[in-house]
């Protein structure tokens, strides 16, 4: 539908006024689809007309979803799954195909870093890790095999802005297409397709369900890239679809389309990545409130960080709306409406007592919750060494910008008073404590 992206969030893909719907997307929560004959039962298997077999490829209601979030972020088409890490799985998964080879940023979430660097090594597929910020180093990791270029467009935790045309041409250039995972920008702050990115992703269980009730993923396809340039680059949409006789994707459904029907028939259909009709459902109330929560938690963010920035506890602030963050021309040029609400900071001190601190500190908070998520309406924290990115070795770590005193925060939508309060206190509390702790005695010969 046209209009304005607030108009859109909420209504987009649905049409109420007949008797078997309300005024709200209904629940389409079964697990399979009754058809109407058996020919159309055949055509529906042989994908040679459009509809639903069975909830694990698609719903109404996630059909729904789909529509709408392509509709926020400028696409063509999109495919929900299970979840955002399902949803980075099986787009690397159908771009890379047989032989495939992935370049992707150092600055990632850690569990998408054990995706690629442990799960996909098994599957056979390389994966090369480079500095988001190195023009060099993409350049120089693309080879003829390489089938993807992968990034977030703001880095988790750390909140790296990245030079997405930079990028997109690199990548480009190459002929290859550019993932982008945008979970924290959300497409109420940035949509990634306007800036050269091909395919837009999202753990929906984030920022745009926005209560931490419903897991969900979607990738969105922007319709920008032509596999068809090079055909002999891309046979899974360029060549006859074994398990559809002479079916070839491309010609059948065509650019912008044939991506979301290879992975929904073979990815989703082969592994099962299926996101339920519920949390679909659930995701969707969520969407609608998106520009409103995120307004929100941008702002109070900001005035967190800046708080932060003053704090004499606090070594360093990680938030690209501060004037010295490395990244603070990047964030004015590509996210002119707001800073995503997730940064990070570094408490001050020896970095081998910082978890003992970060321990001292998470305990004595109120308001700030211990939760593995972000995106929340209610404020989290976490210590990336110890929880999301724990998995990785120190020089892992120290690539993305992570040290052993670095706290993530993922900004809700409280009174920002109350959320500067809960760290005042807590921070002053633990810089009391060391200050107060008894020196270490040497021991008498």
């Amino acid at each position: 539908m046209t209009g304005g992206f607030a108009t859109r969030q909420v209504q987009a893909g649905f049409r109420a006024g007949t008797p078997a719907f309300g005024a709200v997307p209904p629940l389409h929560q079964t697990a399979a689809y009754e058809f109407s004959s058996l020919q159309e039962a055949a055509d529906l298997f042989a994908l040679r007309r459009p509809g639903i077999i069975y909830s694990r490829n698609a719903s109404p209601t996630q059909q729904l979803l789909e529509e709408r979030v392509t509709s926020l972020e400028g696409g063509v088409s999109a495919v929900a799954v299970a979840s955002g890490q399902a949803a980075v799985a099986v787009t690397l998964l159908a771009l890379a195909g047989r032989g495939g080879h992935i370049v992707a940023a150092d600055q990632l979430y850690g569990g998408t870093v054990d995706l690629l660097q442990d799960t996909f090594a098994d599957f056979g597929i390389p994966v090369t890790f480079v500095d988001q910020d190195d023009p060099d180093a993409w350049r120089a990791a693309i080879t003829p095999q390489t089938r993807a270029v992968f990034a977030e467009v703001v880095a988790n935790p750390i909140a790296q802005v990245l030079d997405l045309r930079l990028v997109a041409d690199i990548a480009h250039e190459a002929g290859v297409p550019l993932v982008i995972d945008s979970t924290v920008g959300t497409p109420a702050l940035i949509r990634p397709g306007e800036h050269g990115a091909d395919f837009v992703v999202h753990s929906a269980t984030k920022f745009l369900a926005g209560h931490g009730t419903s897991l969900g993923g979607v990738v969105v396809d922007q319709g920008t890239f032509d596999f068809g340039a090079e055909p002999e680059r891309w046979p899974q949409f360029t060549a006859p679809y074994t398990r559809f006789g002479d079916l070839v994707l491309w010609e059948r459904f065509g650019q912008g389309f044939a991506f979301a029907a290879l992975v929904k028939s073979k990815y989703v259909h082969d592994l099962g990545p299926s996101l339920s009709p519920f949390n679909a459902w659930q995701i969707l109330q969520g969407i609608e409130t998106l520009d409103l929560r995120v307004a929100r938690q941008s702002s109070s963010a900001l005035a967190i960080a800046r708080h932060l920035e003053q704090h004499p506890a606090v070594a360093r602030v990680h938030h690209p709306g501060l004037a010295g963050n490395p990244w603070h021309d990047l964030a004015a040029r590509y996210l002119p409406h707001g800073i995503p609400s997730v940064f990070s900071f570094d408490i001050a001190g020896p970095e081998p007592e910082a978890t003992d601190r970060i321990a001292r500190l998470i305990d004595e908070l109120r308001v700030f919750r211990l939760v593995a998520n972000l995106g929340d309406a209610r404020s989290l924290i976490a210590h990336p060494a110890s929880m999301t990115h724990s998995h990785l070795t120190p020089a892992q770590r120290a690539a993305a910008g992570i040290s052993l005193n670095t706290v993530r925060l993922s900004t809700g939508i409280e009174d920002p008073a109350d959320l500067i309060a809960d760290l005042d206190r807590a921070l002053t509390i633990i810089g009391e404590s060391s200050r107060t702790e008894p020196e270490p005695q040497l021991a008498r010969a």
